[in-house]
């Protein structure tokens, strides 16, 4: 069950923020972007990365649930970066427990659930930290999270750390059913970028696209390549 939700004070949100800007029209063409993608196949779990950290994934992750939830669907945001999370700040939200517990069996996945001040939307954050969150991301206890989410979510979306940096990304990837790759423009090599999008498109689960971060247009900051076969 949902915990009560807590205000949220975050510049990150911009979808709820500033939901006329041009950054948070663009969130909804990403998330209409996937709508069209789902038509072909149906995608109910997504996962967000990026080449490595600190490229604008989570701030991607977010905002992607946030238009969801605004939509109208049932959006279940999972912090899946066990070694550098981050939800729990954005969302103003307490980390004493979440996946970490839920994947160890000392917590159900309703108990850690927590609601937020979205409608619609809820989180659940990465909990304590462990020592091995690879072993724990490939363990059939999240095949069984993943069964129990999505009898009670139209979607669920995961932030995960970068996929260059540790294996945590690639082990997600082929446990969703849809990937996206957030490059910053300041920061992403092209090379790095490259070989990111190769290992998400080997994970044989469906490569939505490509959210470059950063790049300052006429109008955009955030912009949405859709390369999905």
């Amino acid at each position: 069950m949902a915990r009560n939700p807590v205000p949220l004070n975050n510049q990150t949100l911009i979808t709820l923020l500033k939901p006329s800007s041009p950054s948070s029209e663009q969130f909804r063409a990403i998330r209409t972007n996937i709508d069209y993608a789902a038509e072909e196949q149906k995608i109910r779990s997504i996962l967000v990365t990026s080449a490595s950290h600190e490229e604008g994934k989570s701030m991607t992750a977010a905002n992607l649930a946030v238009v969801y939830a605004q939509q109208g669907k049932r959006v279940l945001l999972i912090d899946a970066n066990l070694r550098k999370p981050s939800m729990h700040n954005i969302f103003s939200l307490n980390n004493s427990a979440g996946l970490t517990e839920v994947l160890r069996k000392q917590q159900l996945l309703e108990q850690v659930i927590q609601g937020c001040s979205v409608p619609n939307l809820t989180v659940v954050t990465s909990g304590k930290r462990t020592s091995n969150p690879a072993e724990l991301l490939s363990s059939s206890m999240m095949e069984e999270l993943l069964a129990e989410a999505y009898m009670k979510y139209d979607i669920v979306i995961f932030d995960s750390p970068g996929i260059l940096s540790v294996t945590d990304a690639q082990i997600l990837a082929k446990k969703t059913d849809g990937s996206i790759l957030v490059v910053s423009s300041k920061k992403t090599k092209k090379d790095r970028a490259q070989k990111a999008k190769e290992l998400l498109s080997s994970s044989k689960r469906r490569f939505l696209g490509i959210v470059l971060n950063g790049k300052r247009m006429k109008t955009d900051s955030v912009n949405y390549y859709n390369e999905a076969k």
